[in-house]
């Protein structure tokens, strides 16, 4: 064989190793979106959507990154409720970084305008449809798909695990678990196998670091039995008709015997109370079709709903928007995949979804022994998820507490009320927001907004971790525990330590 021919033969096997290794190279899943149908003009963030493969499902997402600083913000997964509530709820009426223009809108395709409480700003967030059949999410199989809580924790792990290989410059950044609503019951479910898979030297590793919930279920039966205390909390029931419910019912409105026919009677007449009252906020209006049906026309507000603020409008654009082909080729939606697009898909709650998970606190005592950071939040107009139930199974964690029940602040008004408890390394905030209804980011977005914003750099390094271990170094304190000032107002507190020539000082700066 000739040289050259030699030569020939290596050069076309070099060829073909190297149009292997660029076919099986990992590449990232994601389009970047770079314009949006009712948006005018350019994104002013970076918005990448795809689908990652877990098992027979192809789970749709929506990824913002960071307007602040993406490599050392914070990353998160965001789940909405349901279940089968679309990722676009969290990203339209939540905390992405657009908005419906609701006070515009004549027909036609909604138009879309940035929100100013966007957690986006300073957080990555992956807003993502789960479980399949959310949204855009769909099943590759031909057989019916499956869905429940268990199998929504193990996906979302796994969903992680391949997002982070195809996006590695996301691997070390500190992770976050959010949810809202019903998917706080997964919650824990998630922290836990990633725990665990990290534990077991899994890779990616996963660098968890703890779980926002908003309006969090965690234990159906004792959130169902809170509604009626927590009516009473709010004045729709007479003091009579709770008190003769609680004796004859026992404070138990789920469980009735059928033969206890004085707890029947009083919680009949409690149901013909509260029939027409907004369980999401009791303050609100109880509006109609959270989205129209496929045989249904557009119901718009007549001239008499408009005199009222009526949140399921909101609800009725995004049905128009999400449906739009133009829309889903912006996003990048795979043809045919799905027949229609719900924000809530009802069939899937109803008829597919199996509630393998009655209670999720256990999971919760469970991760109390771990060094995560939790930040609890709920709403104190909410019947859905009353924030009684939630500081009833929080109290069952027997964790110490660390700053008692007090204000938190927004503009200098009180925003809502907070309490903090610890245990070791771990660490869980609870605050209530005021005024708010079910999931208070979309009821009370400032708030929330502010409220995060706080949480995050207090979750993040907790301060009582800081001092335990420069308490450990024994060093002579120098100037004991004082505060400092900015414009005549405490900003924080400082002391100081010293070693011979070495000295330390210790800085607290206060977050109102």
């Amino acid at each position: 064989m000739s040289s050259a021919h030699s030569k020939f033969i290596n050069f076309v096997c070099s060829l073909i190793l190297l149009c292997v290794l660029l076919l099986f190279r990992p590449v990232e899943s994601g389009s970047i979106v770079k314009y949006l149908p009712g948006f005018s003009g350019p994104l002013p963030f970076k918005l990448e959507t795809g689908y990652v493969s877990v098992g027979e499902t192809e789970l749709f997402y929506l990824f913002v990154e960071s307007q602040g600083k993406p490599l050392q913000d914070p990353l998160m997964v965001y789940l909405i409720g349901g279940p089968g509530c679309s990722a676009l709820n969290g990203f339209l009426f939540q905390t992405g970084p657009l908005h419906f223009n609701l006070t515009d809108y004549e027909g036609g395709l909604p138009t879309l305008e940035l929100y100013p409480y966007a957690w986006t700003k300073t957080a990555n967030i992956i807003y993502l449809d789960l479980p399949v059949g959310t949204g855009y999410s769909y099943s590759n199989s031909s057989e019916e798909y499956s869905a429940s809580d268990l199998l929504s924790a193990n996906q979302t792990y796994l969903f992680m695990r391949k997002w982070l290989d195809d996006h590695p410059k996301f691997k070390t950044n500190r992770f976050f678990i959010t949810t809202d609503s019903y998917s706080g019951v997964i919650a824990p479910i998630i922290a836990q196998e990633i725990l665990n898979g990290n534990e077991a030297g899994l890779k990616p590793r996963i660098s968890l670091v703890g779980i926002i919930s908003g309006s969090p279920h965690t234990n159906s039966m004792l959130e169902d039995n809170a509604k009626i205390p927590q009516a009473y909390r709010l004045a729709l029931l007479s003091d009579g008709l709770y008190k003769s419910a609680k004796k004859s019912c026992n404070g138990d409105y789920i469980d009735v015997d059928s033969s206890n026919v004085e707890c029947l009677e009083d919680l009949k007449v409690i149901s013909e109370c509260l029939d027409l009252i907004n369980d999401e906020m009791v303050l609100a209006p109880n509006c109609a079709t959270l989205s129209p049906t496929p045989n249904d026309g557009l119901l718009l507000p007549s001239s008499r709903a408009r005199d009222y603020w009526c949140k399921n409008f909101g609800y009725l654009l995004s049905d128009i928007w999400a449906n739009n082909e133009s829309v889903q080729r912006a996003l990048h939606v795979r043809e045919g995949t799905i027949k229609r697009w719900y924000r809530c898909n009802v069939n899937l709650q109803d008829n597919i979804y199996t509630y393998d998970v009655s209670s999720s606190i256990d999971y919760h005592r469970n991760l109390t022994s771990t060094g995560l950071q939790l930040l609890l939040y709920t709403a104190d107009h909410d019947l859905v998820v009353p924030h009684i139930s939630t500081e009833y199974w929080i109290s069952t964690l027997n964790l110490t507490v660390d700053e008692d029940w007090r204000p938190w602040f927004v503009d200098g008004q009180i925003a809502g009320f907070t309490l903090k408890y610890t245990n070791y390394g771990y660490r869980l905030t609870y605050a209530t927001v005021k005024g708010s209804g079910h999931s208070p980011t979309e009821w009370m977005g400032k708030q929330a907004h502010e409220m995060f914003e706080s949480a995050d750099h207090d979750l993040v390094v907790p301060h009582i971790s800081t001092e335990y271990w420069i308490s450990t170094l024994n060093l002579t304190v120098d100037e004991d525990w004082r505060p400092w000032f900015v414009d005549g107002q405490i900003a924080g507190f400082t002391l100081k330590y010293t070693n011979y020539g070495y000295r330390l000082t210790y800085v607290t700066v206060k977050v109102r």
